[in-house]
C-alpha cells in the first residue's frame, strides 16, 4: 500500500512537466535531419494488460489484432490510400509504470509486409502486468511514440482496448486533452465482461481528437469483427480531418 501511495504522489508531481514535453515531443515529429517516410496513417495499437483482463483475455486481444490484420480487406484499406502506405506499432499497457513495446513501427506497405506483422503480433509476449488500470498514463506513453517513429502522417492514431475504467494515475480526461492537443486521435475499444457501461465511460472520458470513436465487443467473436471493422475504418479515411471529432459510440 506504501509503494503504490508513493507511486501516486510520484505521477502527480511529474504529471504537468511530463505532459508539456509530450505535446511538444509529439507535436513536433522526429528529430531535425532524420529521414522520414510519408505514409498515409500513424497508428499505435494499445491493448490492455491490467489485473482486469483474466481468463487469457490479452490472448485473445492479441490474436483478435492478428486475424484482422490476415484479413484481405486491411490490405485493400491500405492500397486505397494515396501513399498506400501505413506505420503501426503495437503495445501492452497496465498502471503508470509498466508500459511495453511488443511491435516497434513498423511499416505496412505490401501483402507480405502485413501477414508479416500479423505473424509477431500472434507471437507476441503474453505478459499480464496485473497491476492497476492506468489508461490515461497508456494515452500518454502512447502519444509520446509518434514523436520518433520514423514516419510522417497527416493522420495520427492510438487505439486503446480495456475492460475497466481507470482507476490509478493522471485522470484520462487530462491525458486525453493533451494528446489531442498534439492533433492525435484517441479511439477506443470496450470489452464489456465486467463494467457495463464502459462505452459511455469512453466516449465521455478517453476518446478524442478528429472523427473518434468506441467500438464494443461483448463476445470473443464481437471483439474480431470490431478490430476489423475499426482498422479497416481508419486505414480507409484519407481525408485530412477536421479540426475536431465528436466521439461516435460504434458498436
Amino acid at each position: 500500500m506504501a509503494v503504490r501511495e508513493r507511486m501516486r504522489r510520484l505521477w502527480r508531481r511529474w504529471v504537468p512537466a511530463l505532459a508539456a514535453i509530450l505535446v511538444l515531443y509529439a507535436a513536433g515529429g522526429a528529430a531535425p535531419g532524420r529521414a522520414q517516410i510519408v505514409v498515409d496513417l500513424e497508428l499505435v495499437l494499445a491493448v490492455d494488460a491490467s489485473a482486469s483482463i483474466v481468463d487469457n483475455t490479452l490472448d485473445f486481444q492479441l490474436a483478435g489484432h492478428a486475424a484482422a490484420f490476415r484479413d484481405p480487406r486491411i490490405i485493400a484499406a491500405i492500397d486505397s490510400g494515396p501513399h498506400r502506405r501505413v506505420a503501426v506499432t503495437l503495445v501492452s499497457w497496465s498502471d503508470p509504470m509498466s508500459f511495453q513495446v511488443l511491435i516497434p513501427w513498423t511499416l505496412l506497405d505490401s501483402a507480405d509486409s502485413v501477414r508479416a506483422f500479423a505473424d509477431r503480433v500472434e507471437q507476441a509476449p503474453r505478459r499480464d502486468f496485473a497491476g492497476s488500470t492506468g489508461i490515461g498514463a497508456a494515452m500518454l506513453r502512447s502519444a509520446a511514440l509518434f514523436g520518433d517513429s520514423g514516419f510522417l502522417s497527416s493522420r495520427r492514431i492510438i487505439d486503446l482496448v480495456s475492460n475497466g475504467t481507470s482507476n490509478i494515475g493522471i485522470r484520462p480526461e487530462y491525458a486525453r486533452d493533451t494528446v489531442t492537443a498534439a492533433g492525435i486521435t484517441v479511439n477506443g475499444l470496450v470489452i464489456l465482461d465486467e463494467v457495463a457501461w464502459l462505452a459511455d465511460y469512453f466516449t465521455a472520458s478517453v476518446v478524442g481528437g478528429a472523427d473518434c470513436f468506441v467500438r464494443v465487443a461483448d463476445s470473443r467473436a464481437s471483439f474480431a469483427r470490431a478490430i476489423l471493422d475499426k482498422l479497416v475504418w481508419e486505414i480507409a479515411t484519407h481525408d485530412p480531418p477536421p479540426a475536431s471529432g465528436r466521439p461516435d459510440r460504434r458498436g
